[in-house]
């Protein structure tokens, strides 16, 4: 079901730096008639790895475009630029997965470090869904920080959607507790649980989401339905690190990457695929609610790479 309005355009937009990178640096390469050479490969893979597709997906593709320069396949820019496009394609097949919201409610837990940007995430998903015809509730179950509180609170007042929360300070499982009994009362069709962000390194804090996710599963078998962690894209190396460790923690159903809009690296997010597996279920290229989409390969690779 397609909820989001996920504009080729906007996506572009969000995408610019990335595509600014990889195509001026493709120009340079390939304006002239130069033979594909260790040369051009090497410059090519350089320029790969600058957009942090990873070491990996750069060799993959220089190897691809030696072979087809070997066999002849090869006879201008554009068709290097092609190859370049079908190969990230397929290495972000199975890629985009729908988020789970068949039932009711749906509970999506936001996870993530501080500073991800997992309250806007939490306040535009709830925009997004309200917007297809959802009935859709607020956790406000960052506890530690009243600003969080009230920043969901300011989201909700926004979008039109009730929040439940508590005090600052209180037990963010007693606030998950809440939230569902009054999700299933008023019949909700999303229930979306913000949580405080947290070192991936500190366990007790770890343990608190992990029982957070345990008090959701009692209240509502099979719950949470999503457990997404939001990444920021520029953090590089550090996201990948920190996604691996709470999936290993937590276990993830999927990742959202925002501020795409903010890299000219947005290769990252074939990397994430690639070396985590998991799926990117929402991207974030923007300020405002409707830059949240649902990840795309197809849109996602004509933005970075233009036809």
């Amino acid at each position: 079901m397609k909820f989001f309005s996920a504009i080729a355009d906007k996506l572009r937009d969000g995408l610019r730096r990335t595509q600014e990178t990889l195509s001026s640096g493709l120009d340079r390469i390939l304006a002239t008639a130069r033979p594909v050479d260790a040369s051009l490969l090497e410059e090519l893979e350089a320029l790969l790895l600058a957009a942090d597709l990873g070491a990996p997906t750069a060799a993959e593709l220089v190897r691809h475009v030696k072979e087809e320069a070997a066999r002849g396949s090869l006879a201008s820019s554009e068709e290097v630029r092609a190859l370049l496009r079908r190969h990230l394609q397929e290495t972000l097949e199975g890629a985009a997965v729908p988020l789970a919201l068949d039932h009711t409610p749906a509970v999506i837990l936001i996870l993530g470090v501080n500073g991800s940007g997992k309250t806007t995430v939490a306040g535009k998903l709830a925009w997004a869904l309200k917007g297809s015809g959802k009935e859709v509730l607020l956790a406000a179950a960052d506890t530690f920080r009243a600003a969080a509180i009230d920043q969901l609170k300011i989201w909700g007042d926004r979008v039109g959607v009730p929040v439940i929360g508590q005090q600052t300070g209180a037990d963010p499982s007693a606030v998950v507790f809440d939230a569902v009994k009054a999700a299933m009362a008023r019949r909700a069709d999303v229930l979306i649980v913000d949580t405080a962000g947290r070192l991936h390194t500190k366990t007790n804090l770890m343990d608190e989401l992990a029982k957070v996710k345990r008090v959701l599963g009692r209240q509502s078998p099979g719950a949470p339905h999503e457990s997404l962690m939001v990444l920021d894209a520029t953090t590089g190396q550090n996201g990948l690190s920190q996604a691996r460790l709470f999936h290993e923690r937590i276990g993830l159903s999927g990742l959202c990457l925002t501020k795409l809009d903010g890299t000219a690296k947005g290769g990252i997010v074939v990397r994430i695929y690639r070396e985590l597996g998991l799926p990117i279920k929402l991207i974030g290229t923007g300020e405002s609610p409707d830059d949240l989409q649902p990840f795309d390969p197809k849109a996602f690779v004509l933005a970075v790479l233009p036809e």
